[in-house]
């Protein structure tokens, strides 16, 4: 790497970035103009020394990634963006957290051309940017030959004094350390301000001391405010080490320039016209103006965009070359960045009969993953410490971790997470954004609570992750309640864009797996029991997979009982029972909401119709059920602990009192009169569905 060289345009695009993102801010009345004025000389040198990228293809598999962590600073990345030539205009930026406008209110991936991973929950971001980085380190070192270096970018994060405090930064970071993740630097806006003022009310620690005890380098800049030349010298350093991920921390003054510049109040208020039209004045620009940008700044952007497009063609005759020496690396490879799965490969799934063995759905989830793993060599992901419980280690996967270790190498598939639920999920989000990569992460589904914040950014994101979640009710017996999953199936079934199943048999798992790698911008969550599911009469993939299918049909029904997992099996024991006594039951397994709600109307209404009271049994909280069913049964509190047949039985749940239960709905309904109209049919709902 050559020594720092000033460009003529480096004072002057600085300032740019400045009084722009006082600008934006401003006339939205709304935003945080205070870290992109402090953050502007780190973003300039980086972006204009370092950075490799083709603003004309933002998609370019082998681009450095940026991660803006700190995404109330987004302002400055919607900034970096327009100057570059991405497919972001001067009246975009005017229109910053405008109704569908292409700069919101913090950076939306899929939304805004240029950015890698929505981020503003903060830590997020930090976490995501491991998730990058490890799928770097996967990808180059599974397709990577000699003279053949075809994957080998950087991933860059910006990262803030309130990401740093998340726990969610915490545990990625420390798995970073663990992984020696070389390829990622994170740059610390050191400017000791939050939202309640100075961060010396709550956040005092040594954080350079924090990240070397993970295994991390640590570099700092004392002067991020003009001192050009330490700032490259630090970037430079960090991409000399290659065994370490490198945190650079980077003392800053926010909103530098400003009259409130230090201090809290230029954090997240615009600042008053005065101020700005002074701050232009100091730094040389037009008071008078809005939105100016000189020429020189713009030029100095055009020659990094230049660079970044040479870069790109130099990078595609590589891979053609490579195409030629290495042709079955080089399908594999392309297939992957296209995102498309090998021809067949559902032909692996596994298919049950009703003769066949009873066993838990966890499982049966192993047992699809061990047909479908070597058919996917994408799928790669592992376990919150929890391997053994959730079954997602497969004989044929070899561990992702340094060499070093003699643990595994980085071609490995499998990682071990550790105790870190909510680190895990949002690296998985970033193993997706990568791209090349479906990521598959595992624990008890109580514990994917832990997650849920990433678990929504994966949904928003349309981020393809698989939630591997098992022992997922009162069925995992003697743990007790701070185990038991009571309200977590309908935290999750609210989310948009995001798919909760439950399956009730194999069949139904196979089909969970089928539907999650299928739907390639919608994460799913498989929620899988410990204790043993017998395989059901009637089920099959194909009818799984419209999310609802009457498994027991009867014709002039008194009662139709809808359910989901291993409840199911309980409600046909039942209805035996009911029918038996002459009180005709029908039965419906609903083991996915929202693709049930994809369904034709024609189609879902033959499944929960009208005619009978519709009863819904599960063992988890029934808040959710009434768009269903008539009427719910399943769990008002918390569960209890003790062997999961009597905890079953304590709370009412086996076949003999679902009989008596569905007897009361019955009676209830006839001696009410009237006709009994589908819970689906409502005045201002629509039955169809759009598929995301």
């Amino acid at each position: 790497m050559s020594k720092f060289t000033a460009h003529s345009a480096d004072d002057i695009a600085i300032a740019t970035i400045r009084a722009l993102a006082a600008d934006v801010v401003g006339k939205a009345n709304s935003g945080h103009p205070g870290a992109p004025m402090g953050m502007a000389p780190v973003a300039h040198v980086l972006f204009t020394r370092f950075f490799n990228a083709n603003p004309k293809n933002s998609k370019w598999f082998n681009r450095d990634r940026f991660v803006l962590s700190n995404g109330h600073a987004c302002a400055l990345q919607y900034i970096l963006l327009h100057l570059l030539g991405y497919k972001l205009s001067l009246d975009d930026l005017k229109q910053f957290r405008q109704i569908d406008s292409l700069t919101p209110g913090h950076p939306e991936a899929g939304h805004t051309d240029g950015i890698e991973v929505t981020t503003g929950p903060l830590g997020q971001g930090f976490a995501n940017g491991v998730g990058l980085a490890i799928a770097q380190a996967h990808l180059g070192a599974t397709f990577n030959k000699d003279g053949f270096d075809l994957i080998n970018n950087y991933t860059y994060v910006f990262t803030g004094d309130g990401c740093l405090m998340e726990g969610v930064a915490s545990e990625a970071a420390s798995l970073a350390g663990h992984l020696q993740l070389g390829n990622l630097i994170a740059i610390y806006d050191d400017n000791h301000i939050s939202i309640d003022g100075d961060t010396a009310v709550a956040f005092t620690e040594d954080v350079e001391k924090r990240f070397q005890a993970y295994g991390w380098q640590t570099l700092h800049v004392d002067n991020g405010d003009s001192d050009l030349e330490g700032i490259y010298n630090a970037i430079a350093e960090a991409r000399k080490e290659k065994n370490k991920p490198t945190l650079i921390r980077l003392r800053t003054t926010i909103g530098f320039g400003s009259k409130q510049q230090g201090t809290h109040g230029v954090h997240g208020s615009p600042l008053k016209a005065d101020d700005i039209q002074a701050l232009k004045s100091k730094f040389g620009l037009p008071a008078d103006q809005t939105f100016y940008i000189p020429k020189e700044t713009y030029d100095a952007y055009h020659e990094v965009a230049a660079r970044g497009a040479k870069l790109e063609a130099a990078w595609n005759d590589l891979l053609s070359s490579y195409a030629q020496k290495y042709p079955a690396e080089h399908a594999e490879l392309t297939r992957r960045i296209a995102g498309k799965l090998p021809d067949g490969w559902e032909k692996s799934l596994p298919v049950y009969k009703p003769s066949d063995a009873a066993q838990a759905s966890r499982k049966l989830s192993e047992i699809v993953l061990s047909a479908i793993v070597p058919k996917l060599p994408e799928l790669v992901g592992g376990s919150a410490d929890l391997t053994g419980s959730n079954l997602t280690r497969t004989k044929t996967m070899i561990d992702f971790q340094p060499e070093s270790t003699g643990l595994g190498s980085y071609k490995g598939t499998y990682i071990r997470f550790g105790v870190r639920e909510h680190g895990m999920g949002a690296i998985a989000n970033g193993l997706h954004a990568y791209g090349g990569i479906i990521p598959f992460v595992a624990t008890f589904l109580n514990f994917v609570s832990y997650a849920a914040g990433a678990v929504r950014l994966s949904a928003l994101s349309k981020h393809q992750v698989i939630w591997v979640a098992t022992h997922d009710s009162i069925g995992l017996g003697e743990d007790g309640p701070t185990h038991q999953p009571i309200e977590t199936a309908v935290h999750f079934r609210a989310i948009p864009n995001l798919d909760f199943w439950r399956p009730a048999d194999g069949n139904e798992t196979s089909a969970a797996y089928y539907s999650a790698l299928t739907r390639r911008h919608t994460p799913s969550i498989l929620s899988l029991s410990r204790q043993n599911l017998p395989n059901l009469e009637g089920s099959t993939i194909e009818k799984a997979l419209k999310g609802g299918y009457v498994v027991h049909e009867v014709q002039g029904e008194d009662l139709t009982i809808v359910s989901t997992g291993s409840e199911v099996s309980i409600a046909l024991e039942a209805a035996q029972v009911l029918n038996a006594e002459g009180i005709k039951t029908r039965i419906v397994s609903l083991p996915c909401w929202s693709i049930f709600d994809l369904q034709p109307a024609e189609y879902k209404l033959s499944v929960l119709r009208s005619g009978a009271p519709i009863l819904a049994v599960e063992a988890l909280s029934t808040l959710g059920w009434q768009k269903y069913s008539h009427e719910a049964f399943g769990l008002t509190g918390w569960g209890a602990s003790g062997p999961y047949k009597k905890v079953y039985e304590k709370f009412g749940l086996t076949g003999p009192n679902i009989a008596a239960v569905g007897k009361k709905v019955v009676n209830f309904y006839k001696k009410k009169g009237g006709e009994v109209v589908s819970p689906l049919l409502k005045a201002i709902e629509s039955i169809g569905g759009e598929h995301l």
